[in-house]
């Protein structure tokens, strides 16, 4: 099963927290950028959906390069992550 995990880094020090900036800049310039030139939303709720299909393409279907990833995407990476991780520790 799937777990959320929290974790904090050190204040005002970006370098600890690579990932999570990295993904800001990415849903600023993949998401924000290209769709507020092409559509005005009358409402917050219009922002959130077309914000929630995007996040499941990044998720599910949007290949990822990287170290981590290698050509998967977010999900599969983590679910192959975490069937490795419960067979070393739970098993």
């Amino acid at each position: 099963m799937l777990q959320d995990l929290h974790k904090k880094t050190k204040v005002k020090h970006p370098q600890t927290n690579g990932i999570c900036e990295r993904f800001h800049k990415t849903i600023l310039q993949e998401f924000y950028q290209v769709t507020f030139r092409k559509k005005i939303y009358e409402t917050i709720e219009q922002l959130r959906n077309d914000l929630d299909e995007w996040l499941d393409y990044y998720n599910n279907k949007r290949t990822h390069q990287g170290k981590i990833c290698c050509g998967r995407t977010p999900m599969e990476t983590l679910l192959d992550g975490n069937s490795i991780w419960q067979e070393k520790f739970i098993a």
